[in-house]
């Protein structure tokens, strides 16, 4: 798992960087907010995961790992989508925010799954 997170994370950046090297170029900023949440949701986030995976978990529930890395990208991926489109204004915020929201809860139960794992790992250092 600490793989896939590590290239996935690089995966964001690339792309949360061609994102802002745009906005720079075109003088555009309406999409900083997108920018700055693949930036640290995606890249970040991802990056600690892996490090989170590669430095303290062993593998043991490895159906958890599986639900929160899953969760953790689905989420991530729709909130990403959603906020391009809402300050791109292809779509209004009432048609966006209920889809926003629960691109959001989903992120969040990717984090609670993985203080889960943590807590469950007994040589994990909490």
């Amino acid at each position: 798992m600490d793989r896939k997170y590590v290239l996935s994370s690089f995966a964001y950046a690339i792309a949360g960087l061609v994102l802002g090297i745009y906005m720079a170029a075109s003088k555009n900023h309406s999409q900083l907010v997108t920018h700055a949440h693949i930036m640290l949701l995606g890249f970040v986030v991802s990056f600690i995961y892996g490090l989170c995976h590669k430095l303290w978990l062993d593998g043991s529930y490895p159906r958890l790992a599986r639900l929160q890395y899953y969760s953790h990208h689905i989420g991530s991926l729709v909130l990403f989508v959603a906020l391009f489109l809402l300050y791109q204004r292809s779509l209004a915020a009432t048609t966006l925010d209920p889809i926003l929201a629960l691109a959001s809860i989903t992120v969040l139960v990717s984090v609670i799954l993985m203080a889960t794992q943590l807590i469950k790992t007994p040589q994990a250092p909490l």
